[in-house]
């Protein structure tokens, strides 16, 4: 179970920081005028994100039967700590997000040149990786100017929300199943519903607004400069989403117990 625990832990960390850190990708193709590149690439990292949810989503289930098998095991317990990886892969992306701005910047340009991506991919050698030490850059942070970025509060919390469901949509879902054992499957099936929900929401008001940033930004150099900022704002607040999918936990579970007990 241990294996079993160390790989989901990993999965979960790969999906929120790929997510997290393809701001970088955005904020890259705008640096450099190559927007429709770096949202061609933004589809790559979020593919491997929904690779890596999709293992991760039957390896989870696997806690939740050996939990049902044995009383003693902290099911509770363990999807804290899952969602406590997710915490630390958003974490990560924040604190890698200049230096992959660097780094994206660079793979864009060289993309370019390439053509397509596998080209690009079989012409990396060990000397360019060795590199890539040289575009590390420490990240920045002043608060004090988040509040004239032009960015509604409503929006913001709207992230936090939409980022919260979506973190504790497949573990509330699994959790229930543990809560009902004779209605798992029913339980564990809710899991779409939910996601299906906070992608939806993702869509129509997240999305769309991330978009008209961006292209403000294209347009206007000094809102350019301001864009670096205003991915910060976003990702701290995915990180507070991540944080705020711990409360919510224990309440969506038992919310989806007693939704299908009356099904």
């Amino acid at each position: 179970m241990l294996n079993y625990f160390i790989v989901i832990f990993v999965l979960t960390m790969i999906i929120h920081t790929s997510e997290t850190l393809s701001y970088s990708l955005r904020y890259a193709g705008v640096k450099i005028n190559k927007i429709a590149v770096a949202l061609s690439l933004t589809g790559i990292v979020v593919l491997i994100s929904r690779t890596a949810n999709l293992i991760q989503a039957p390896l989870t289930g696997n806690i939740v039967d050996y939990g049902i098998a044995d009383s003693s095991f902290n099911v509770l317990g363990n999807f804290r700590v899952l969602l406590l990886s997710a915490t630390i892969g958003t974490l990560l992306a924040i604190l890698l997000f200049p230096t992959f701005v660097n780094i994206w910047g660079r793979v864009i340009s060289r993309l370019e040149l390439a053509g397509s991506l596998p080209k690009l991919i079989s012409s990396v050698t060990i000397a360019q990786l060795k590199n890539t030490k040289y575009y590390v850059k420490k990240p920045t942070f002043n608060l004090s100017q988040y509040r004239y970025l032009g960015i509604s509060k409503r929006f913001i919390v709207l992230n936090i929300l939409v980022t919260a469901i979506y973190t504790v949509g497949v573990l509330s879902s699994l959790y229930a199943a543990y809560l009902v054992p004779e209605l798992r499957l029913t339980a564990s099936q809710s899991s779409g519903l939910i996601n299906g929900i906070a992608t939806i929401l993702l869509t129509i008001f997240i999305d769309p607004q991330i978009g008209l940033i961006t292209d403000k930004a294209m347009n206007n150099e000094i809102y350019r400069d301001q864009l670096g900022k205003i991915y910060n704002v976003l990702m701290l607040s995915r990180l507070l989403g991540t944080l705020l999918a711990q409360a919510l936990l224990l309440p969506a579970s038992m919310l989806i117990a007693t939704v299908i007990k009356f099904m």
